[in-house]
């Protein structure tokens, strides 16, 4: 009996990651319902992602772990001609919708008001000090926005560790690369923002 406990466990894990990508390629072929039954199956890892991302904003930040999740939703509901492979590639999708909701929010703040206490963005290695934390945050968006000219997988490789939170194994699978090419492109993407931040 005991057994049987892990592998039972294995399989409702495959079950469920199976029936993700079933309502993904449903959704890819312009079922727009699958989106609907798709949510509830990845809303607690989508918060996850978010609280992860959140627990390195300063505490009077004004966004929560689930008004990000639900804009970012939002953000990939409107997606269209999206062909979506499996959990792993939604999820990846998913890391690159919640940076461009912070960012989006830094922007918004910054409009309002400037100023205040300095703040610390940390990739790793990197440590990045600013006026306030939506300069921090508009920096690195920007700094991303160069290194995608010249390498856009390293910032798939930054969007899914930093702001999705993923291991090097759920990198690897999000965007279908070895472990070993996470490795050096996150490597290689936090020296490129390390020197890059430090220069601005």
């Amino acid at each position: 009996m005991k057994r049987d406990r892990p592998i039972k466990r294995r399989e409702e894990k495959l079950s469920d990651e199976g029936e993700v990508t079933v309502l993904l390629r449903e959704l890819s072929g312009g079922n727009r319902e699958a989106l609907e039954e798709l949510v509830p199956m990845v809303y607690e890892q989508l918060r996850a992602i978010a609280r992860h991302q959140m627990a390195r904003e300063d505490e009077g930040h004004t966004l929560d772990a689930t008004a990000v999740v639900h804009e970012a939703y939002l953000r990939i509901a409107q997606l269209n001609r999206i062909d979506w492979q499996d959990r792993a590639h939604f999820f990846a999708i998913a890391s690159r919708a919640i940076r461009r909701v912070l960012v989006d929010h830094a922007v918004r703040r910054n409009a309002q008001k400037r100023g205040g206490n300095r703040q610390r963005i940390d990739l790793g290695d990197i440590a990045l000090f600013d006026d306030d934390d939506t300069d921090a945050v508009l920096a690195l968006n920007q700094a991303l926005d160069r290194l995608e000219q010249l390498e856009p997988r390293q910032v798939r490789v930054v969007e899914c560790r930093f702001f999705g939170g993923m291991s090097i194994e759920e990198t690897s699978a999000a965007l279908d690369i070895s472990k070993a090419t996470v490795k050096r492109d996150w490597l290689l993407a936090r020296a490129w923002l390390n020197r890059e931040l430090s220069d601005g």
